[in-house]
């Protein structure tokens, strides 16, 4: 990891470590969320919850995406990772983490369907959720809070905090409602453009932000997580090593990627080279590979899944099954 990149998040870690006390009570957060209802939440201790560094939509969620045909895209490589949903009687669409990396929610409507799409980078968690909740169709936003190190995503019709990971509400009016997940997935640029050369693909963004730059350099390589105290993943798998998570099982992608393709607990999981890490290098497109994954039923249909890194799975599921093969 680049010295400066460290410096800065040591600095960050140590002064949401110094506020972790005074957050403690839930009252700390009221000043910022006075419309979230604070009584109702599954948060056993607040300490857990940490600021990640920016503000109540410091990093802007998108809303009403705008898209363009595949042949007209020239600035994403191939190499580069996107997060392709694909519905029946729709053209299928591709969200580049170029620019999920930066805003880490899209809010968008996919045919009659509402979808949020989901990239938490600290977990490398990618889930695309259906927004409609209890017979409304909720939009969300980055709260800019962290526990363990995964994204509190809020909605702005209720004020309620949700967890990216599981996609659960956490504090507020919403606590205990789970996020519909939908079975999407995230493979490279060119593997997408090669499937659907007439597909579509989001344009970029109207922010000014250095797209297709990571601003995590060599995060997939440390030691630790950032801003995590919780233990490390059993049976020595590093804390930083991506699985592919199918309800409570993890496949390790280092053993997915020696074995190209998995036949367990009624899923097929295959591997596929070509796909560039999003949290390697300053450049995305010239990051090391890691793979892409899809996953499947016996009957050969998609079936919703995240790859995320291995500490994240054990924080969320402690008692999770872990596939480690022979």
């Amino acid at each position: 990891m680049r010295t400066r990149q460290l410096k800065r998040w040591v600095v960050a870690a140590a002064v949401a470590v110094l506020a972790s006390g005074a957050a403690a009570d839930p009252s700390f957060w009221k000043h910022e969320w006075p419309e979230t209802d604070f009584s109702k939440h599954s948060v056993e201790n607040w300490v857990e919850i940490l600021s990640g560094g920016p503000p109540k939509d410091g990093i802007p969620a998108l809303s009403d995406p705008q898209f363009i045909r595949v042949g007209d895209e020239s600035r994403i490589g191939d190499r580069e990772p996107v997060v392709t949903v694909e519905m029946e009687g729709e053209l299928p669409r591709a969200y580049p983490i170029r620019y999920l990396t930066w805003h880490e929610i899209v809010n968008d409507t996919v045919g009659t369907t509402p979808i949020a799409v989901t990239f938490c980078p600290l977990c490398n968690s990618a889930i695309t959720f259906d927004r409609f909740v209890d017979g409304q169709v909720l939009s969300f936003g980055v709260s800019g809070k962290l526990r363990n190190s995964d994204m509190v995503m809020y909605d702005r019709e209720t004020q309620s905090w949700w967890q990216q990971a599981i996609g659960t509400g956490i504090v507020g009016e919403m606590t205990g409602v789970k996020l519909k997940a939908l079975p999407t997935w995230m493979e490279s640029w060119g593997q997408f453009k090669a499937r659907h050369p007439d597909g579509l693909v989001m344009a970029v963004p109207p922010f000014n932000r250095d797209y297709g730059r990571n601003p995590y350099v060599g995060y997939d390589s440390s030691a630790r997580p950032f801003l995590y105290s919780g233990e490390n993943p059993p049976h020595g798998v590093p804390p930083l090593v991506r699985v592919v998570r199918v309800g409570e099982r993890a496949w390790p992608l280092t053993r997915l990627a020696k074995e190209g393709a998995v036949r367990e607990a009624g899923v097929t999981i295959s591997w596929q080279e070509g796909q560039a890490s999003a949290l390697d290098e300053v450049n995305i497109g010239k990051s090391k590979d890691v793979g892409s994954i899809r996953v499947k039923d016996a009957a050969g249909k998609d079936v919703p899944h995240d790859v995320m890194f291995a500490f994240a799975f054990h924080a969320f599921w402690p008692d999770g099954q872990w596939m480690l093969g022979k």
